[in-house]
This record gives structure tokens, C-alpha cells and sequence, in this order.
């Protein structure tokens, strides 16, 4: 096990009806900034929910974060958060509000261009407003992490930053708020999840037995609630393991001691950039690719995916390093995620411009071993045409 240093402060106050605590978590002299996505919020009752338990405090709003948050946008947030003196800001949705937020906390005291926590990845924050969440969907674990991502439109451009100033004070995980997701974010949010685990787990072996195993469970919970998430919208139980294992997929537990990945993450930014194609989306298009592509380096630890979270143990190794990835694409498709560039209507074309700009950000040196150059980049894009 490689050595590391867990940290994580924030408190998760889970369950049915928890909106109200809101009263006692956020200070009662606070100037709140609440951020929002689109009319969703409003209309299914959360935002009045929200407003009911901040009571008399100082609230103003903002609305319009669109998934895959702008640069633009959110520097219309900052530039409130600035003009009215707020102090604390309270993210009501998903994980683009959430990472919204914590730009706009990032950035609202920041000196010189504030772009440039993007450029840094987080190294130029020194500080950040205070800021919790009410989170409305399960996929990014952004709700207890420290990490964000945003697109600068004008560029096409969508990078990641972390700061251990942005971890949220508090969230709030009301599973019956996902009640009325449409199938398709519901279906996105367990892939999101799904290779968030992968990006930390499908590397080599550096004997972290506890993270492998809590890894596998993961894994195979979001397996087998997969159904019963799409099928049954108003199932407690099953809304509730969503919730809880997407927060547990990235809040840096598994991730602890372990060598990481990511570059599924990195090429499928690109994607989304350039094709307005929903993350999660990407991530199903290009993870099959990856392993493929990286299947020696990945041997053992894919042979015990293999073995452990699809119970694959015949055949050559060949056959079930075929088989796990085999069936990592068909979990992807049964919920109805295509895995191909081609479903898109993407081509040669598309794989020539996402090598560009992995190239244009740096993006040369992606992977566990840093060995993913635009060369293998390309290899694994065109792998998943």
C-alpha cells in the first residue's frame, strides 16, 4: 500500500425530510447564495423546502448552472456573491451545481484572473467561502469531495481543479429527491459512479486488500441495484444505496493508498467539450477502450475485476480479460448508454480533434504510469469508434 493522507470534513446528514435541518446547519447570521440548476428544483418543491428552512436569514438566488458548468456563468455568480456582500453559498442539485459552487467559492476572494485556479488545478486557492449542498443527483460525488470541474465555452475547454478549501461544509442526501430524476440522468448517474470506482481500482496490484474490497462492493452494488433504479424510481432502499455509493465512490476512502487512473476522465472531458456529449456518457465510451488498449499494464487487477465483481474464472487469461471488459460494455448498454463514438455519429474526425486538444491542455501523460501519450490516446479513441 502506497502511503497516503485521508482527510475528508465533510458531515453527510442523510434520510427522508432532512432538507429541515438546513435551519441548524447554516448560521443563522449568514448571506446566503443559493445556486441552482434549472426548473426542476422549483417544481418538484425542493427549492421551497430549501427557502422554508433557511427562514428569516438573508437569501438571494441564482439559477441557470447547466450541467458541465460554464466559466462564463459562474462568473456571473461570483460577480453577485461580490456586489451583495454573501457569505455563504448553499449548492440545490447535482454535481454541476455543486462543482459551480465550489468555483464560485474558489473565486469570489481570489486574486487576478480567477481562471487561473483552472489553469493551477486548485494550487492558486488560499482560501474559499463557506458553502454546503442539497443534493437532488447521484452520480459525481462531488456533494463530499474537494475536486471540481469547469468549461471555459469560449475555448472549449474543461479542466479539473481541487483544493482542500472546497471540501463542503455539510450535505444533505434526501434519496426521495431523486424520485422524479428522468430515467436517462438516473442511468448516467450509475455509470458516473461505476467508473469513478474503476479510475481508482482497475490499475495494478500495491496490496490495499481493505480498498480492493470495498472497491469490488461498490462495484457490484451498483451492479445490482442497476434495475431496480431505472425500474422502480420510488424504491427507498434502492434510491438510497444509489445515493450513498456514488458519495462513497469518490470521497477519497477507495482512492486512499492507491495508485490512481483517470485518463478515461481526461479523454472523455474532451468529448463533452467539443460534443456537448453528457460526461457520463464519455466515460461509458471510452473506459471499455482504455482497458483494451491497457490490458497488460491492467492484468491482474482486470483478472481479479474479472473474477470478483462478474464471478469470471474460466477460460485463458486472454478470454476473461475479454469477458470483463465484455461485460463492463454491456452494463453500460443494458441501461441504455451506448459505447461507441459511432452512436454519436462521430468518426476519424472527432478522434483527430479530441487528440488536438488533449494536446492543446498538456494532456500528454495521462494513466496510472503516465505513460498515456497522444499516441495512446488516439490508440483508445480509435479503439471505441
Amino acid at each position: 500500500m502506497q502511503n497516503f493522507d485521508f482527510y475528508n470534513p465533510t458531515r453527510i446528514v442523510f434520510g427522508a425530510g432532512t432538507i429541515a435541518s438546513l435551519a441548524r446547519l447554516v448560521p443563522q447570521t449568514a448571506r446566503v447564495l443559493v445556486l441552482f440548476g434549472g426548473a426542476s428544483a422549483e417544481k418538484t418543491g425542493t427549492l421551497a423546502e430549501v427557502r422554508q428552512a433557511l427562514g428569516e436569514r438573508f437569501v438571494q438566488e441564482f439559477g441557470g448552472i447547466e450541467p458541465n458548468p460554464s466559466y462564463e456563468t459562474l462568473m456571473r455568480a461570483v460577480e453577485q456573491v461580490r456586489r451583495e456582500k454573501l457569505d455563504f453559498l448553499l449548492a440545490v442539485g447535482g454535481g454541476s451545481v455543486i462543482d459551480g459552487a465550489k468555483f464560485v467559492a474558489a473565486a469570489a476572494d481570489h486574486e487576478g484572473d480567477p481562471w487561473n485556479i483552472m489553469e493551477t488545478g486548485g494550487a492558486s486557492v488560499t482560501g474559499a467561502l463557506p458553502f454546503g449542498t442539497v443534493l437532488t443527483l447521484p452520480a459525481t460525488g462531488s456533494e463530499m469531495n474537494n475536486g471540481s470541474v469547469v468549461t471555459l465555452k469560449a475555448t472549449h475547454t474543461k479542466l479539473p481543479f481541487r483544493s482542500v478549501h472546497v471540501f463542503p461544509q455539510f450535505s444533505v442526501l434526501d434519496p426521495t429527491k431523486t424520485y422524479t430524476l428522468p430515467e436517462k440522468q438516473v442511468a448516467n448517474g450509475l455509470v458516473d459512479a461505476f467508473v469513478h470506482i474503476t479510475e481508482q481500482y482497475l490499475t495494478y496490484p500495491v496490496q490495499a486488500l481493505a480498498q480492493d474490497r470495498f472497491a469490488e462492493g461498490l462495484l457490484q452494488t451498483l451492479v445490482e441495484i442497476a434495475p431496480r433504479a431505472i425500474a422502480a424510481p420510488e424504491d427507498y432502499a434502492t434510491r438510497s444505496n444509489l445515493m450513498w455509493t456514488a458519495s462513497l465512490a469518490l470521497n477519497g476512502l477507495i482512492g486512499a493508498g492507491v495508485p490512481q487512473d483517470w485518463a478515461t476522465h481526461m479523454i472523455g472531458h474532451e468529448l463533452t467539450a467539443l460534443y456537448d456529449i453528457d460526461h457520463a456518457r464519455t466515460l461509458a465510451i471510452v473506459l471499455p477502450a482504455v482497458l483494451d488498449i491497457q490490458r497488460d499494464k491492467k492484468r491482474d487487477k482486470l483478472l481479479q475485476y474479472g473474477e470478483r465483481v462478474w464471478g469470471i474464472t474460466a477460460g485463458s487469461e486472454e478470454q476473461r480479460i475479454d469477458a470483463a471488459i465484455a461485460a463492463t460494455r454491456h452494463f453500460f448498454e443494458g441501461l441504455g448508454i451506448p459505447t461507441r463514438l459511432s452512436a454519436y455519429g462521430l468518426g476519424m474526425a472527432a478522434v483527430n480533434d479530441v487528440v488536438g486538444q488533449l494536446g492543446a491542455h498538456g494532456m500528454t501523460r495521462l494513466g496510472e504510469h503516465g505513460d498515456v501519450d497522444l499516441a495512446l490516446s488516439r490508440a483508445i479513441l480509435e479503439t471505441a469508434l
